[in-house]
């Protein structure tokens, strides 16, 4: 597989276009075949752009020969998810009512990704406006697992996991409102990092200053990240929390040196009342003891409070009532159940209920601050289970090792919402495999707007943990 560029990590494939080892030509086309090959069986594109993917590749083997500088990913493919715009590319939202909409300009973040050379291969799948944490809708139907056709990818990023799990592009676009890339990242075993608030511009959201979502990368290496989070930060007119924010060199940063002596790590399992399974249980304290053995003090810290997806709820059900009432009156009938379900509740949170959960949210920012003013990082598992049967409804029930709860959101990702609200970093990590056979994720959570330290402990933990070499079947 080595020799494979489908199965080369973007780092790999940046030094090899670099030696002309390997032409973008070559790379565009071998994923391109392998999208159209595994697309029939894991739904995770709803777009393809193969023709435009070819010319780009071509325009992009005439410069190397050329001798033009190459950008950051110069002839390296990468993927959009469906809620991010690309301009004169469908972009559907996952939404019947949105099939045939194409935007004239790039989101800030994918034009970046074109101006540093990548090359879009396609959008991939996502709910309804990315509006749960799994991938399905009436457009398109479902996104299987990339590791058993018998789960769900996880959403709301499922398209986004899935294309870098199973070798179609080494970086994607995704974006994340309460777990939306980890939850995927975690069900399909890559890296998914939800960054610091400002990072990245996010230059669709349209309440900028009460936002808590992200557009961010997906990849299978902690440097691939790290490379796709060079060409995608950086400050922009249109995002407020952006301005100002400093660029590291996040690829040297962020790579696996030295050890985690003198740092302090803060752990917790779980919230009381969020039982996680046993191999979760069991992969989180093998991750622990890969983080001491790399020199980090281990200490726990109480789950008691960090129960938070009410208010997490009444902020986020309020945006979308806000933006979607009319829609949802005019497209009744092509609009999912569960999507309409999910507006109706946001029709009891009063402007009192909203703004007590945007002063909850400050109170619960002040509070992982106090945290990590005495440690480096937090830990906790990205999910309390492995990924949910593939027809598995946002509103059914959720079984955790036989026991069986009526409410998904908070039985099964209660770790990601908090930080959409608080803005720190988090980042979600290959840290085994359960019973099943399916992937199980590390949830860290690194210091505001210290994310280069955050993928630094990151590369030093996959480093120590040998499973890059493991591929879906």
């Amino acid at each position: 597989m080595s020799g494979d560029p489908c199965f080369l990590s973007a780092t790999e494939l940046r030094a090899r276009i670099a030696r002309k080892d390997v032409s973008p030509v070559e790379i565009t086309r071998a994923v391109l075949a392998r999208a159209e090959r595994l697309q029939p069986e894991l739904n995770c594109f709803i777009t393809l752009c193969g023709d435009e993917a070819m010319a780009q590749a071509k325009d992009a083997e005439r410069q190397i020969m050329a001798g033009a500088p190459l950008g950051l990913l110069h002839g390296i493919p990468f993927t959009v998810k469906d809620l991010v715009n690309t301009r004169g590319v469908r972009t559907t939202f996952g939404a019947v009512p949105f099939q045939d909409n194409v935007p004239d300009h790039d989101a800030v973040a994918v034009a970046r990704l074109r101006a540093q050379g990548g090359i879009l291969i396609g959008k991939t799948t996502t709910p309804e406006f990315g509006s749960k944490c799994l991938t399905d809708s009436p457009l398109f139907g479902r996104t299987r697992n990339a590791w058993s056709a018998d789960r769900s990818s996880g959403g709301s990023s499922g398209g986004a996991a899935v294309a870098v799990a199973s070798g179609i592009a080494p970086l994607a676009v995704a974006s994340d409102g309460g777990g939306s890339t980890r939850i995927p990242a975690a069900c399909n075993g890559v890296v998914g990092l939800k960054q610091s608030n400002g990072v990245i511009p996010h230059s669709q959201v349209q309440d900028a200053f009460g936002n808590q979502t992200y557009v961010t990368p997906t990849t299978r290496t902690v440097a691939d990240t790290a490379l796709m989070l060079q060409a995608m930060a950086g400050e922009d007119a249109s995002d407020p929390w952006s301005i100002g924010v400093p660029v590291p060199d996040y690829p040297d940063v962020a790579a696996p040196r030295g050890d985690l002596k003198a740092k302090k790590i803060l752990f917790c399992l779980s919230p009381p009342g969020r039982p996680v399974t046993s191999d979760v249980a069991a992969a989180f304290k093998a991750s622990l003891d890969r983080l001491a053995s790399l020199g980090a003090e281990l200490e726990e810290f109480s789950g008691e409070g960090f129960d938070i997806e009410p208010i997490w709820r009444a902020i986020n059900h309020t945006a979308w009532r806000t933006r979607f009432e009319k829609l949802a009156a005019d497209h009744p009938n092509n609009l999912s159940a569960t999507f309409l379900k999910q507006l109706a509740l946001a029709e009891k949170v009063s402007g009192v209920d909203y703004q007590q959960a945007m002063f909850d949210r400050t109170a619960l920012f002040r509070r992982v601050q106090s945290m990590l003013a005495t440690a480096d990082w937090l830990a906790m598992p990205t999910l309390t289970r492995t990924a949910l049967p593939i027809d598995q409804d946002l509103f059914g029930t959720i079984d955790i090792d036989g026991q069986i709860f009526d409410s998904v959101r908070p039985h099964w990702f209660p770790w990601t919402m908090p930080f959409n609200m608080t803005g720190h970093p988090a980042i979600s990590l290959p840290a085994g495999f359960g019973r099943d056979g399916l992937p199980i994720g590390l949830h860290l959570v690194g210091r505001f707007r210290d994310d280069a330290e955050l993928l630094r402990v990151s590369a030093l933990f996959e480093a120590a943990s040998d499973l890059l070499g493991r591929w879906p079947a």
